[in-house]
């Protein structure tokens, strides 16, 4: 059996976080990263983040779908963090809140969210599965 043949959802792509001041998020972006963004033009800017290139997009709120959103919701997806408690730290001490608190999600899956101060949600994670994953690379 081929699995790669029958797989609809290929892999993460990228993701976009919206923010009214796109200066400012981008600014902040670049400092969580540790990287500039490697594409930047006024109203959106993206970063290859992680061990497999995944990209992040800051986008100006007001090229939003539906409009900027007034308060977080929907998904949050998950990146992968070698030490959450140190990365719990960081976040909150660039700004952003806690969403929900770092909790133990049982096998060695930790996880914890949290606001970023242009309204976004960021969610991380340590996963076992994904350094498996990696080491299969």
């Amino acid at each position: 059996m081929n699995m790669e043949k029958q797989q609809t959802l290929r892999g993460f792509a990228t993701i976009s976080y919206y923010a009214a001041d796109h200066a400012a998020a981008k600014k902040w972006y670049t400092e969580l990263l540790g990287i500039p963004p490697y594409y930047d033009k006024p109203g959106y800017a993206e970063f290859r983040i992680g061990d497999y290139g995944h990209e992040l997009g800051i986008i100006d709120s007001q090229y939003a779908p539906n409009g900027p959103a007034t308060q977080p919701g929907g998904s949050i997806m998950y990146w992968h963090v070698d030490d959450i408690q140190a990365m719990h730290q960081t976040l909150l001490g660039m700004g952003a809140s806690a969403y929900e608190p770092i909790t133990e999600r049982g096998e060695g899956f930790v996880t914890a969210s949290f606001v970023d101060p242009f309204g976004n949600l960021l969610g991380v994670m340590y996963n076992p599965h994904y350094l498996e994953v990696l080491k299969g690379k």
